[in-house]
């Protein structure tokens, strides 16, 4: 988990039905060292922004889900997000951008997420 300051925005990472493990964070911690350093960076500083980044850091991709850009050599990986009540960023989903467009297939995993969230919100705040 991520340090946050009394008061400050708190960034949590979806885990999967069981609720034990969070395949997105196993993901983004498996990928390079250098890689994954970024990635985090990257999401501690749209922590630390209140979960508000503008283009080319953050785009809006469908409602409340956002995608987190970090482009490392010719990679590019998008980590998608939204901001939640009482200061809480959730981190739902990431993957390696390998098209011009973003796949569906990688909206609807974000969308499940962010439904299961919605439904069952005393898990995370």
């Amino acid at each position: 988990m991520i340090y946050k300051e009394a008061g400050e925005y708190k960034t949590i990472f979806y885990k999967d039905q069981g609720g034990s493990k969070s395949s997105v964070f196993e993901y983004i911690s498996k990928l390079e060292r250098k890689e994954s350093f970024k990635i985090f960076k990257y999401i501690e500083f749209l922590r630390l922004n209140k979960g508000v980044l503008d283009e080319p850091y953050s785009k809006h991709i469908k409602g409340k889900i956002r995608e987190l850009r970090v482009d490392f050599a010719k990679n590019r990986y998008r980590i998608f997000y939204f901001a939640f009540i009482g200061k809480h960023i959730i981190v739902l989903h990431a993957f390696l951008k390998k098209t011009e467009k973003t796949p569906l297939g990688e909206i609807k995993k974000a969308e499940a997420a962010y439904q299961s969230i919605i439904n069952n919100p005393k898990l995370y705040v």
